[in-house]
């Protein structure tokens, strides 16, 4: 799993709402999912199959039901590229700053 196929399976306001949804509510079967998410059925389905692949959500079947689970560990990646692209912001802010304060003396 990489960074791009992270923010890619999450550049989707369906996908991302879907995978908050079972982080916030826990595992859920794609009937339950389906309400309230504002799209069919087989439209879950298929973002939770892209939710799954990029390794955010994991599927257990039981009988004729698959339940979800989210894997908010799987974001790791993106925690550590923003803490990255933090730090280089704040390094580029500081020289500007300083730049500022040189300028105005």
């Amino acid at each position: 799993m990489t960074a791009d196929s992270l923010f890619r399976s999450l550049s989707d306001p369906t996908r991302r709402a879907l995978f908050e949804r079972l982080c916030r509510e826990g595992e859920q079967a794609v009937a339950l999912l389906t309400q309230g998410a504002g799209v069919s059925q087989p439209a879950v389905s298929k973002h939770l199959a892209v939710l799954r692949e990029a390794g955010l959500v994991t599927a257990r079947p039981q009988g004729r039901q698959t339940h979800y689970s989210a894997r908010p560990e799987a974001l790791s990646p993106l925690v550590d590229w923003t803490a990255e692209m933090a730090g280089f912001w704040e390094s580029r802010l500081d020289v500007l700053e300083s730049l500022l304060k040189r300028m105005d003396q």
